[in-house]
């Protein structure tokens, strides 16, 4: 549905500008978690998609920056054929219906996984440009920190304690610390099953938006830990490896070693699921959008399991346990 009726008026006048004469139709086929639209657009010959990201409450300027820095390195990404940044149309080429996401119950995944995997290298060495936004502690604090407003806070109406209080800010200072000592490479910063595409032409990437330079690991926390599908144990380990080794035989690791590595992966992921289970909340509070509260869980769980395994981190986990999950666990039932 088009969100009103001016809107409407305004997608199809930048339709027929862009596509001529040749008859056409649309549908709504997704929307991200921003406010961002997307359509199928059909014609007799061809398809294409339709982004409508309106330009009152979205700058899309680092899309179409990043989409040529991101195609410049070799990678695959919609190529985008019209666009109108005063009102925030833009028509891009169809590649497909098929994501990573969808491919994961194959026999083929972990040969899928490795595939992607070996993309990461050709993302880190994408030179920062002007559309990258700092990424520095300040910020990494900013993104941890929405679990506390928009989880606890806002959805479950609880405050901390004074010594949680406390744990939460050794928590922020040390995952800031952990994440900036790490290489500093370029990430796409949400590599997950559903923003990876299988095409003729290869593995395409979408939502790229919001790359920045960050820790080394951070990409691979999006794909190995993906808050929208959990690997077996065994496949994990197989992965990590894998990328562990990749990473490395690039240059991109420096002298670091696995377990090290795992290290500094397990608490980006920290840092990363905090984050994310936050955002699935203030989706739900903000935007009216309830479809991503089936993620809360199972993201929380990544964050449990680290925290039972690193001893400074294990208060998070028992507070996990004993509170916070149980405290969800009722509220989700109101929407069951």
């Amino acid at each position: 549905m088009i969100k009103n009726q001016n809107r409407n008026t305004q997608l199809n006048a930048f339709l027929k500008k862009n596509l001529g004469e040749r008859p056409f139709s649309y549908q709504a086929i997704t929307s991200d978690a921003s406010f961002r639209q997307y359509y199928r657009v059909r014609s007799e010959s061809k398809n294409f998609i339709l982004m409508d990201s309106p330009a009152n409450l979205i700058d899309n300027q680092p899309f179409v920056g990043l989409q040529h820095n991101f195609e410049q390195a070799g990678l695959l990404v919609p190529e985008i054929l019209a666009l109108d940044l005063e009102t925030g149309f833009l028509l891009l080429n169809d590649l497909g219906t098929e994501h990573l996401a969808d491919r994961l119950q194959l026999a083929s995944r972990l040969d899928d996984y490795k595939a992607v995997l070996d993309l990461l290298p050709t993302i880190a060495a994408i030179p920062n440009s002007k559309w990258m936004k700092p990424y520095d502690a300040e910020f990494i604090c900013l993104e941890i920190n929405i679990f506390k407003e928009w989880l606890i806070e806002a959805w479950l109406g609880k405050s901390f304690s004074e010594q949680q209080s406390q744990c939460w800010k050794m928590l922020e200072n040390k995952l800031a610390t952990l994440m900036l000592e790490q290489p500093q490479v370029t990430m796409h910063r949400d590599f997950h099953s559903r923003n990876i595409m299988k095409t003729t032409k290869g593995w395409a990437l979408i939502d790229f938006q919001d790359a920045v330079s960050g820790p080394v690991s951070y990409d691979a926390v999006s794909l190995l830990r993906d808050c929208y599908f959990s690997l077996p144990k065994a496949e994990f380990s197989q992965l990590l490896q894998y990328n562990y080794l990749t990473m490395s035989k690039k240059g991109l690791l420096g002298d670091m070693s696995l377990q090290e590595y795992r290290y500094y992966f397990d608490l980006t992921g920290l840092q990363r699921h905090l984050k994310a289970a936050g955002i699935f909340c203030r989706l739900l509070l903000r935007d009216n959008k309830s479809g991503y509260l089936n993620n809360i869980l199972p993201t929380l769980e990544y964050v449990r399991m680290v925290g039972q395994q690193y001893e400074e981190f294990q208060w998070l986990a028992t507070w996990l346990d004993n509170e916070i999950i149980p405290a969800i666990q009722l509220k989700l039932e109101q929407f069951s």
